[in-house]
């Protein structure tokens, strides 16, 4: 049998995965071709595709999710093959099999191998014929809150729900007892539904301090099955990983062994084709039990291919061609280490809401020996509220976990970005942590170092404001002649002759106001971005960068917003009223839960928003009377938008 014909791909996927799978495409002389929605028109990934095909719509519904568009995509650009990235439909048997039925090549795993692995509940039944250890918990059919009630009981609070067909933390909520089952349920179900069209839900037991250790699987059409080794995934917020490393800190040989064997039994009892990931979870034991099998690529795969030197996504195009898998199980490497982050659209000190808007600023670190960023922004791209919002990754590899620690942190600190929330100094946090440099990891590491990892904001130093007014002053062109640096009048000092020898600035960052007055006799030199400056005897190099009307300073690790205003002209502008509840981020009104005229207590739900595939939402702060609504199901809100007028009682 003649290997198929592939020159021609189509990613039907968006964002950093599409714009990493393409480059290995293009590598390999394949053509590419992008699809996208009406939202995402000038996207990177569109713009880096040879081919585009626009899907219409805005929302993922109406666009990734629609098979039928995507076969029409694929059949009107000429590609042979299909990958689907991860999330979307990268999972969906359907997709698989509706791929298939129009003639074209499948960049993944069979169909009936989705059916078996894609759904948690069917995975861990399959997973206990085999003899592989599981989690205690509830995955049956029976989909109503009494049976979820006894099972929870059974189990033992606090338990963990989870959508039987999805990943990535949509549909996952802790549950600490009783009283808080049916609401979490309900939400659970509804974010399941909206993500993975299926809304079925499983339990299981909670376990604490766990870490969580998958295992990268691989499998040809040739019946050869081998795994890549591990990665510890346990840093997480949300359910969802923020920091992967490979090899997984602490294994043994033998215990990596038993996962990775465990691994390919799982996949090969289900005829597995392609790229594939066991995940389990470890114990401080050494015990390790099955959670899931992802069908697919996964977003941590940067550092098996840095610890292995391998193409995973060359690999997949090469066995759906056919071609046997090029190595053996004793053969495949493990060099070094290797750490990724994953950077996000996000406001950590507000419970991780996505945040939207324009990237006004965005600055990536140098690449080379050791360094790789996989990314799917641009600077002056718009951030919207319709997908997920992570912005890209970075992965460091070093000769041992220190050397990748240090490099990543090297290039956390070379990354800059403005105009939206991130999670970037979130990230250089945990990096830098004392925990994490002694390879202290499990599940629970966010919640346990959240002061250190989430300080509350504090008043910013004198060294600070006297470094920033140094960086205004010499970075505002009215203030200098640009075209002689001789002339007196280039100083950015304040002299002008007959005037006084200073210049006040009134300056703003992070909330805190500051009125700073700067003479001839303060020094600082800013070339480039390098803003040189003393203050008190003490000299400073810090990175300085004039976008617009702000200017960001590297500030003690963090780039830090600076924008100057006139104290006169300034008045404080307010979105809310006295009593309003606003929107904290752009998204959908799914459910509005009070009417006007309406008592309820502090804490109780008042609406909920759906925004990047995630509900939340917005609760009463205090006891009262619900006043006035502004909002209705199904709309769509910017952030700070009014949605609920709540009057004190």
């Amino acid at each position: 049998m003649s290997a198929p014909v592939l020159t021609t791909l189509l990613v039907a996927n968006r964002g950093e995965i599409a714009c990493r799978v393409m480059r290995t495409a293009k590598a390999l002389g394949l053509t590419t071709v992008a699809v996208h929605s009406a939202t995402d028109r000038e996207a990177r990934h569109s713009r880096e595709a040879d081919i585009r095909v626009d899907l219409g719509g805005s929302k993922a519904a109406d666009s990734y999710l629609q098979i039928d568009k995507l076969i029409a995509a694929a059949k009107a650009s000429g590609a042979q093959a299909i990958h689907p990235g991860y999330g979307f439909l990268s999972e969906n048997a359907g997709f698989a099999r509706a791929i298939e039925a129009a003639g074209l090549i499948f960049l993944g795993p069979p169909a009936s191998a989705i059916d078996a692995m894609g759904s948690k509940s069917a995975a861990k039944a399959l997973m206990e014929t085999a003899g592989v250890p599981l989690v205690p918990g509830y995955h049956g059919e029976a989909q109503d809150l009494d049976t979820f009630r006894d099972a929870c009981e059974r189990i033992g609070y606090p338990v963990l729900l989870k959508a039987t067909a999805g990943g990535g933390g949509k549909g996952m909520k802790v549950v600490e007892d009783v009283s808080q089952l049916a609401e979490a349920l309900a939400s659970a179900q509804r974010e399941a539904q909206s993500s993975f069209g299926d809304s079925r839900m499983l339990v299981e037991k909670y376990l604490l301090k766990p870490r969580h250790v998958e295992i990268q699987v691989f499998a040809d059409q040739h019946g050869n099955c081998l795994y890549l080794n591990e990665r510890d995934c346990s840093i997480q917020r949300r359910h969802q990983k923020v920091v992967e490393e490979a090899p997984a800190p602490g294994l043994t040989p033998e215990l990596r062994r038993a996962m990775g064997e465990a691994a390919v039994r799982s996949a090969q009892a289900i005829g597995y084709v392609g790229a594939g990931t066991v995940e389990f979870l470890l114990d401080a034991r050494g015990e390790f039990f099955f959670m899931e099998m992802n069908t697919r690529l996964q977003v941590e795969h940067p550092v098996t291919e840095a610890i292995t030197g391998l193409d995973l996504v060359a690999w997949q195009i090469r066995v759906a061609r056919g071609e046997a898998l090029p190595i053996t199980q004793a053969q495949v490497p493990l060099n070094g280490h290797a750490i990724e982050v994953r950077l996000y659209a996000e406001d950590p000190a507000n419970d991780f809401l996505p945040a939207t808007g324009r990237l006004a600023l965005y600055r990536e670190s140098a690449e080379g020996p050791g360094r790789r960023v996989d990314s799917g922004v641009e600077e002056g791209d718009e951030i919207s509220p319709f997908y997920d919002p992570m912005l890209g990754k970075l992965i460091a590899w070093g000769e041992d976990r220190e050397q990748a620690r240090l490099r990543l942190l090297s290039m956390l600190d070379e990354f800059a970005i403005g105009g939206l929330k991130t999670n970037i100094n979130f990230l250089r946090r945990i990096i830098a942590h004392p925990a994490f440099a002694a390879a202290e990891l499990d599940t629970g590491f966010i919640p346990r170092y959240q002061e250190q990892l989430l300080p509350a904001p504090g008043a910013l130093s004198d060294a600070f404001w006297n470094a920033a007014a140094q960086a205004v002053a010499q970075s505002l062109p009215q203030l200098a002649r640009q075209d002689d640096p001789a002339s007196p009048w280039s100083l950015n000092s304040g002299l002008r002759a007959g005037l006084p020898r200073e210049i006040t600035l009134h300056l703003s960052c992070e909330g805190q106001d500051r009125a700073l007055t700067l003479s001839t006799d303060d020094h600082a030199r800013l070339s480039g971005e390098a803003l040189i400056v003393e203050h008190e005897g003490v000299r400073r190099t810090l990175r300085a960068i004039r976008q617009g009307d702000s200017l960001y300073l590297q500030w003690e690790g963090e780039l830090r917003r600076i924008e100057t205003y006139d104290p006169i002209s300034a008045v404080e502008a307010s979105h809310s009223h006295q009593g309003g509840l606003t929107a904290p981020m752009n998204g959908s009104i799914v459910r509005v839960l009070v009417e006007a005229g309406q008592s309820v207590e502090a804490g109780a739900q008042l609406v909920v928003l759906e925004a990047m595939k995630m509900e939340h939402s917005i609760r009463a702060p205090h006891a009262g009377v619900i006043k006035a609504l502004y909002c209705q199901e199904g709309e769509m809100v910017g952030e700070g938008s009014a949605l609920v007028e709540l009057e004190a009682v």
